[in-house]
């Protein structure tokens, strides 16, 4: 049963952050606490996974569109559905991933160039998320997670990856906070559900565009 976070019921919540960050679970124990629907991030069954990982120049055009595509879909059921919702990584954040393949020399100029036209022309017809939530993280803690949690497509991912999307997502969190409200949180430590609900509350209700939260956790997680 959800406790009364009143304000954050019906809400619409983007929950980004780099690889392993830990999203999905936060995703989950938000859901459940404030009784919405989660929408995750397409892994299990994105045919085009393992070929990114393993040759990923060749790969790297088609696995963004794939994913634009398919966040599109999720986008839009979570507005069409109604309710609200809590999704594990927000559309926004792919151009993150398309940037540093970028600046990695690992997808051409024109190809970035085709993915942000049509994803400017996407973007005309969805609806903007209440806010996100920032799960702050140094690649390093990242690298470590993704090791832990032991994805075989995912054996191949590097620091210097990993870095690079971090101050990627840095310029992205900076540019997002302008139009959505972000709420920015220290994930190098596990936060409880509960806690995390106030924090959200309390900071959205505040009406400030970027925020950063940092408490000591009360509960054992």
């Amino acid at each position: 049963m959800p406790d009364d976070h009143s304000a954050l019921q019906d809400m619409f919540i983007g929950i980004a952050g780099i690889i392993g960050a830990g999203k999905t679970t936060l995703a989950i124990a938000l859901g459940e606490h404030l009784g919405l629907p989660v929408y995750f991030e397409p892994v299990q069954d994105n045919e085009y996974l393992a070929d990114f990982y393993r040759d990923t120049a060749r790969y790297a055009f088609s696995m963004q569109i794939y994913l634009l595509n398919r966040r599109f879909q999720q986008h839009q059921e979570v507005i069409w559905r109604g309710g609200g919702g809590v999704q594990d990584r927000t559309i926004y954040e792919d151009a993150v991933f398309a940037k540093t393949l970028v600046d990695m020399g690992l997808m051409e100029e024109r190809d970035y160039r085709t993915y942000l036209s049509l994803f400017k022309h996407m973007s005309n017809f969805m609806c903007r998320p209440n806010l996100i939530v920032y799960l702050d993280l140094t690649p390093e803690s990242s690298l470590a997670r993704i090791k832990l949690r032991s994805r075989n497509v995912e054996t191949g991912i590097t620091i210097e990856y990993l870095a690079g999307l971090q101050a990627e997502y840095e310029r992205f969190i900076e540019q997002i906070s302008r139009t959505i409200p972000v709420i920015r949180v220290n994930w190098e430590q596990y936060r409880d559900a509960d806690e995390m609900a106030t924090a959200i509350e309390q900071e959205y209700l505040s009406a400030s565009f970027l925020r950063e939260v940092e408490w000591t956790p009360h509960k054992a997680v």
